[in-house]
């Protein structure tokens, strides 16, 4: 299956190296897709894009300083 699809939601799992997160990334194909947003990662190990509503979730836990 594709990881992209329209008009559903992407969950994309990122690591710490891929800190400070912003969407979209730059190794998506569809990388000019909306303007460039920053994004923290909250409490929970997670964040929604606001543009594209792709879903990016953080393999184990926030070490701090990025939320």
């Amino acid at each position: 299956m594709s990881e992209r699809h329209d008009n559903t939601r992407r969950v994309i799992e990122i690591t710490e190296s891929d800190l400070p997160l912003h969407c979209p990334m730059s190794q998506q194909s569809d990388w000019s897709a909306h303007p460039r947003v920053y994004l923290p990662i909250d409490t929970r190990g997670e964040v929604l894009c606001p543009y594209c509503g792709t879903l990016y979730r953080l393999k184990g836990q926030p070490s701090g300083g990025h939320h």
